[in-house]
């Protein structure tokens, strides 16, 4: 069951409406790293979850995101609400399609379920999610960096804050459950050349924690082990002996 309130999350006040700035808040409303994607992400993640307390988790903020998605889309109602004094050229999208949040993102690509990360193992949904929130945090910070309106501001650094919160929460259950820093998860183990790094791009070689010991073994000059591959099997036509005759010439073409 859902239940809505009408009443807004965090406020939403647009003190300077620009219809240009609008078509960039559709990036968080219809884009690949916003409010949308994140929700329908969590919450069908959270079908495949056999822990309850990381399944409650992942309900509870896949219904703030919901939220979140309510907050961008009036950010956008109140950006566009002058649109009719606003150049074509300024907002194009908004010209065509109306005011207000549309399924779109700020190119005016449709949205697509394409975006959700969700694989049906728990490990693996985390991480994919730690990486969402990432997404949607750069784009926040970039949103506010493009206006120079304090409400709008206040409201999107809300917004920024929730994403770490949300990363922060995701990679406490995965340090639960002792896979925070553990690449290696699911049932089928790796073969012996899981700690093999290779040395594959020519110059100066930098070292580090990613390609030395003793998590890794590094292989200064890599050769393949592969051998040469088996030739291939061609079609009959490909194989047949060339034919070196000259065509016979017919009455006519004398």
């Amino acid at each position: 069951m859902f239940y809505h309130r009408k009443e807004l999350a965090q406020p939403v006040s647009v003190g300077k409406p620009d219809a240009r700035f609008g078509t960039y808040l559709l990036e968080q409303f219809g884009g690949a790293t916003g409010e949308l994607t994140a929700a329908l992400q969590y919450w069908v993640q959270s079908f495949h979850v056999e822990n309850a307390g990381i399944r409650d988790m992942l309900q509870d903020i896949a219904i703030e995101e919901f939220g979140h998605l309510e907050m961008v889309g009036h950010l956008i109602a109140q950006h566009t609400s002058k649109i009719d004094q606003t150049s074509v050229h300024d907002a194009p999208l908004f010209k065509l399609k109306g005011g207000g949040p549309h399924f779109l993102d700020s190119q005016g690509s449709c949205w697509t379920a394409a975006y959700i990360q969700e694989g049906g193992n728990v490990v693996r949904d985390l991480r994919a999610n730690i990486s969402s929130e990432a997404g949607a945090r750069q784009t926040y910070e970039a949103l506010i960096l493009a206006t120079d309106d304090d409400g709008t501001r206040k409201t999107l650094t809300h917004l920024l804050t929730r994403e770490i919160t949300h990363a922060n929460m995701f990679m406490k259950a995965l340090d639960a459950m002792g896979k925070l820093d553990d690449p290696m998860f699911g049932n089928i183990p790796p073969d012996e050349t899981v700690k093999l790094v290779f040395n594959l791009s020519q110059g100066a070689d930098e070292r580090g924690p990613w390609n030395s010991e003793p998590d890794f073994e590094y292989v200064a000059d890599p050769e393949p082990q592969g051998g040469m591959p088996k030739l291939p099997v061609n079609p009959s036509d490909e194989r047949s002996e060339p034919n070196t005759q000259a065509p016979k010439t017919s009455k006519r073409q004398r």
